[in-house]
């Protein structure tokens, strides 16, 4: 079977075809002919090794991706909610999409957004689901005032939609060149990006916001924006320190895995309209070098895809 893959940790020329064998199917499971996998931030940092120590036993080799659609070709008994022949998505949890056969927990799968392709859909499953759990963390009640930063970015972007959907008032961060899409994701204000966006936030809201996505990475120099209590949800695992009674919650959307209910509901989202699939870019698989120094370059407003 054909996979993108590295034999080596290292940049993105480390990335190269490789032969693996097919993978056996198990108890409630199911395999799919992949034609998409997504290319997310997590996928470079694995194929730089910097996640080597927390899987010892893995060996080359390794192949990158979190995000995968295809077509279902083969079923364990039991698994009743999809078909052979469906069209699918799914959350590949530690890593493991960029290969042309993958077999997958069965709830980790659901089946694509009426009229998205297996490109679009290859979009949603890992960044709707660390959005989605990032708001469940912070259970914020409609009415109150989210900030989001990194907001034109694909996790940023499912934060302001999905918040938006469950009633909250929603400020931004945006370049110039991207406020006008932060407004159409939903966003009810926007203030300009950088080092000093807390201030930007706290002067539209002196007492703070009471709740925090920080897809910009911004760490500490966000911190300022939020209110004394408030609710802060971050994907790198960063726990800020212990002052104001702000309570932290760093979201892994390993916590997600084989959560068919809440993948299936992004699906309903983005079949009503609620979330935008966006993809920048495709490459074929053999091009997944120019796929990872695309989205390493930065700037990248959706996802690059890969398809096989």
């Amino acid at each position: 079977m054909r996979a993108v893959g590295v034999t080596t940790f290292g940049g993105p020329e480390a990335l190269h075809m490789v032969d693996v064998p097919a993978e056996p199917l198990g108890p409630g499971q199911v395999r799919l002919r992949v034609h998409a996998a997504a290319v997310n931030p997590t996928d470079t940092q694995y194929r730089a090794g910097a996640y080597a120590a927390y899987y010892p036993d893995e060996s080359p080799p390794w192949i990158p991706g979190m995000d995968v659609a295809g077509v279902v070709t083969e079923l364990s008994p039991g698994v009743d909610h999809l078909t052979v022949g469906d069209l699918v998505m799914g959350l590949v949890v530690p890593q493991g999409a960029y290969r042309e056969d993958k077999v997958l927990p069965a709830d980790s799968v659901v089946r694509v957004p009426a009229g998205a392709d297996a490109v679009a859909a290859s979009t949603l499953p890992m960044n709707g689901l660390t959005a989605r759990l990032a708001l469940d963390k912070m259970a914020l009640k409609p009415g109150q005032v989210i900030a989001v930063t990194g907001a034109a970015g694909a996790f940023g972007g499912y934060v302001v939609q999905l918040a938006k959907a469950d009633g909250l008032t929603v400020i931004a961060d945006a370049a110039d060149k991207d406020v006008e899409l932060v407004h159409e994701l939903g966003a009810d204000l926007v203030v300009p990006r950088g080092d000093d966006v807390a201030t930007r936030i706290r002067e539209k809201f002196p007492d703070g916001v009471a709740g925090l996505a920080d897809g910009a990475l911004l760490d500490a120099l966000a911190l300022p924006a939020v209110a004394d209590g408030g609710a802060v949800a971050t994907v790198r695992n960063y726990r800020g320190p212990d002052e104001r009674g702000l309570r932290y919650f760093p979201t892994l959307v390993a916590d997600m895995d084989k959560n068919r209910s809440a993948l299936d509901r992004l699906r309903q989202q983005a079949e009503d309209g609620t979330l935008t699939l966006r993809v920048a870019a495709t490459f074929p698989a053999e091009r997944a070098t120019e796929a990872h120094q695309l989205l390493e370059k930065g700037g990248i407003r959706g996802r690059v895809v890969l398809t096989f």
